[in-house]
């Protein structure tokens, strides 16, 4: 059994929101490179970042957190938040995502997420 810590972002901080709810959001650090490695120095493998913003926005907003995050720790990263079309998922995995969650563009573009099982 694996467990998988999550960090979400927004504005390129960490944060929870309540009940999925923008306006009930509460920041728990502002430097998620730093919780990264904290999970790392725990002995944590693999980490969940999720692009709040990008979800909102329906693009990639907070790729420089991923990339510092992927370069600077050896966590196994998967991605999801704004991943919209081939070009973002493109991005997160420039970015350093070892893989995505795909939701929306999971079903509204099938052709694109199966394109990916090949590479």
């Amino acid at each position: 059994m694996k467990i998988i810590p999550a960090i979400d972002i927004i504005n390129g901080k960490c944060v929870r929101l309540t009940q999925g709810d923008y306006a009930q959001q509460k920041t728990y650090n502002e430097n998620p490179l730093e919780v990264a490695k904290m999970y790392e120095d725990a002995g944590i493998r693999y980490l969940h970042l999720v692009d709040l913003d990008g979800a909102k926005q329906g693009r990639i907003v907070n790729y420089k957190v991923l990339e510092s995050i992927a370069n600077q720790t050896k966590l196994t990263v998967d991605f999801g938040g704004g991943l919209k079309t081939d070009a973002d998922i493109g991005t997160a995995f420039s970015s350093g995502a070892a893989q995505v969650t795909a939701g929306s563009i999971a079903i509204n573009q099938p052709e694109t997420v199966y394109a990916y099982r090949e590479k």
